[in-house]
């Protein structure tokens, strides 16, 4: 018997799940992939953001907008098709992010944020994944005076409001602590609370594996055949169908094609990122790199290089400027080898448009349930709010929960 169908096996679906067990419900993760973190939760940059008190916003100013629409920024790319596919979210993801209204979202965010790595944590050594994580912190790294200055003054904020950790660094105390790096950057912002993974996709599979030892199901199975089935739910696997009282939706970008179907109209801007492995790996730490939109990773399977955001259909086609600029950009300052791999990897970014996840109880069904929209923090979030959830399921509360609840959405 399954008490719960979670649908999504990334950092969400897994997150959801073992907190959901924890509380005694027998838990099934069905996913279309046959492994844990086959889609965004194995691609990210492996950054438990601790330091990500506010979310990331849209720029509000005429400049940094014109920079954008003149495709002059790495930070963001975009074709006409996409834009004006989700014009709606853009819309208020612009007007969420303005200075009021990103200072009353902020306030909620960070209650998230806060609590990331100790809940982490939770589940790291549980799983034997101790080898995988790092909790020292990464550099945001600048290559202006007038951009660091200015990212110091933020970081001293984050400190008096939010107790964030954090150390400016000029050039020299940077390369003091990064040698392999060349000249080129003015300075950086350690982030010390922050935590890092070696290999984002097997610290998921660590936890996935952790849930399969603790009793519960993983199935393959297609999110798309769910459907309704008297004061329950149904799903079909490759081992048959699975029905259970409760389900879980935890499907990141996917998760708005899939509600339609059972009349939820959801705005969400779904940003693409890309990274690439490269042989060699000259950094002690992760770096930020401001100037090209990217990070620079000490991965297990050699320097990731991730990129920002490109807006674009998820079956679109590759388009590969933001990698090739970022690449240029870390070669003007690191010596490292060529590309690994054949084809650069890609995922989706699910962000709301007030860049809060929608998580909790639909409001027109019984037994349906959301954990989705964690944006660029999927992987940082996910066993908070799979925490928060699997809580409101057994009836407490929390003062974060109403902020985050899919009752806004209407």
């Amino acid at each position: 018997m399954t008490d719960v169908i979670v649908l999504g096996a990334g950092m969400a679906g897994v997150g959801a799940g073992l907190a959901l067990q924890e509380r005694g419900r027998r838990v099934a993760i069905v996913d279309r992939k046959p492994n844990f973190a086959a889609e965004t939760s194995f691609g990210n940059a492996g950054i438990i953001q601790a330091e990500a008190v506010e979310p990331y916003a849209m720029p509000t100013d005429l400049a940094s907008l014109i920079a954008i629409a003149l495709k002059r920024t790495n930070d963001v790319e975009w074709n006409v098709e996409s834009v004006m596919s989700e014009m709606r979210a853009l819309l208020g993801y612009f007007r969420n992010s303005q200075p009021k209204r990103l200072a009353e979202i902020s306030r909620i965010w960070s209650r998230l944020i806060r609590r990331a790595t100790a809940d982490h944590d939770r589940y790291i050594a549980a799983a034997g994944a101790e080898t995988l994580i790092r909790k020292d912190g990464f550099h945001q790294a600048y290559r202006s005076e007038a951009r660091l200055a200015a990212a110091v003054k933020v970081a001293r904020k984050h400190a008096r409001d939010y107790g964030v950790g954090f150390e400016a660094l000029d050039a020299s105390g940077l390369m003091a602590v990064e040698p392999a790096l060349m000249p080129g950057f003015s300075g950086a912002i350690h982030w010390s609370d922050s935590w890092c993974c070696s290999s984002p996709g097997d610290l998921t599979a660590a936890y996935g594996a952790l849930f399969e030892k603790r009793g519960g199901q993983h199935c393959q199975g297609d999110a798309e055949t769910l459907a309704q089935l008297g004061s329950g739910w149904r799903v079909e696997t490759a081992d048959g169908p699975i029905e259970a009282k409760d389900v879980v939706i935890c499907l990141g970008a996917w998760a708005p094609r899939l509600l339609k179907r059972f009349g939820y109209s959801i705005a969400m801007v779904r940003k693409r990122g890309y990274h690439e492995h490269y042989h060699d790996n000259p950094l002690d730490k992760p770096l930020m790199d401001a100037s090209v939109g990217a990070v620079y990773v000490p991965m297990k399977a050699g320097m990731r290089i991730t990129t920002g955001a490109e807006l674009t259909a998820m079956t679109a086609g590759q388009k590969l400027r933001q990698l090739d600029r970022a690449e240029a950009g870390a070669r003007q300052v690191l010596n490292f080898g060529g590309r690994i791999e054949n084809h650069p990897w890609h995922g989706t970014r699910p962000c709301m448009p007030d860049m809060l996840p929608v998580l909790g109880k639909a409001p027109k069904h019984e037994g349906l349930w959301f954990d989705f929209g964690h944006g660029h923090q999927g992987f940082t979030l996910g066993p908070t709010t799979g925490m928060l959830l699997a809580g409101l399921m057994d009836g407490e509360t929390d003062p974060v929960l109403d902020a985050v609840s899919p009752a806004r959405l209407s």
